[in-house]
């Protein structure tokens, strides 16, 4: 393992609390089931620790098949970073639907620590250190929910908790009931991108700010959106092709206008689009952490290099904005 590694990125402090995550996050969601090659993704795991990665996002849900992609990371865990456990900040979440059964889903007590349970299997360890509700459940009392995850860290099987794709009415709310059950809400996770402005238009960066909550934000590129891939149309093997959180619908004259222009900012800027849309979400204090999906460890170097850049000017985000 690399001994500079706490050299190169920086780490913010999340919301009120005392923690510290690194400004990028590695995200297990996509491209780290049984579908790709295990040497590959263990490498990438072990190159983002290397370059001061230190949180990695997980849930039941990822795969695919649903569980693989906690499964293989205990497997990266036992091999190579077990006597670094200390060093690392563990995510997983609940929720999502991951079978037919009525208690694979949801926000019920049930649902949520029956899951964790068989997570902490996955993974080879005794807790994580942030578990979630990856959805907002609405046949579950709230009360009910933020009781499940109090209990996940009177347990100790959690250190903090957090939510996922709430909104704003409802993050507030899971807040105020887990501060008055002494379990403050540490992290938000939403999806957030020059492309999708729900956080700001909604209230969710000013209601993080006011509940003293971080925000870990993903898809910070739009599932490729926001990189240089598509801007002369759709390659073969691309995700747009793929998956099944993109299709090539999304790929059209209006999408590739706007694409291009942003590509010139950044261009001008000395630097890619990709690394552009990083820097765009980091700009705001209420975002702790960007998680960053790669598919190789060159990717992850080129996306890391956004923070050499110097900040977006105020001329800069307003052509941003009107692009």
């Amino acid at each position: 393992m690399s001994t500079d590694r706490y050299d190169r990125l920086a780490y913010r402090r999340t919301g009120d609390s005392g923690l510290r995550l690194p400004a990028f996050s590695l995200g297990l969601w996509q491209k780290f089931g049984t579908d790709y090659a295990y040497d590959n993704q263990r490498a990438i795991v072990l190159h983002a620790f290397d370059l001061g990665i230190t949180h990695f996002d997980n849930a039941d849900r990822y795969g695919p098949p649903h569980r693989a992609a906690q499964k293989f990371f205990g497997e990266v865990l036992r091999r190579d970073l077990a006597a670094h456990r200390d060093e690392l900040i563990l995510s997983t979440k609940a929720g999502n639907p991951i079978g037919r059964s009525p208690y694979q889903s949801g926000g019920s007590r049930k649902s949520l620590l029956a899951s964790l349970d068989h997570s902490l299997r996955d993974l080879g360890t005794d807790y994580v250190d942030v578990f979630y509700h990856h959805r907002a459940d609405p046949e579950t009392p709230l009360e009910e929910t933020v009781g499940a995850l109090v209990s996940a860290v009177q347990q100790g099987k959690a250190l903090y908790v957090g939510v996922s794709n709430y909104d704003t009415a409802l993050a507030h709310r899971a807040a105020e009931l887990l501060r008055q059950a002494g379990v403050p809400l540490l992290v938000h996770q939403p999806r957030y991108s020059i492309f999708d402005r729900t956080p700001e238009t909604g209230g969710l960066l000013d209601q993080a700010a006011a509940d003293g909550f971080g925000l870990v934000v993903y898809s910070p590129l739009a599932q490729g959106l926001l990189t240089d891939k598509y801007l002369a149309g759709i390659p073969a093997g691309a995700r747009a092709l793929t998956s099944a959180f993109l299709t090539p619908d999304a790929i059209d004259d209006a999408y590739r206008q706007r694409a291009q222009a942003l590509n010139k900012i950044a261009s001008d800027r000395g630097q890619s689009l990709a690394q552009l849309a990083l820097q765009w979400v980091l700009r705001r204090p209420e975002v702790t952490s960007a998680i960053l999906g790669a598919s190789s460890p060159e990717q992850l170097d080129h996306n890391v290099r956004a923070l050499d850049f110097p900040p977006l000017t105020a001329d800069e985000l307003a052509l941003i904005d009107g692009i």
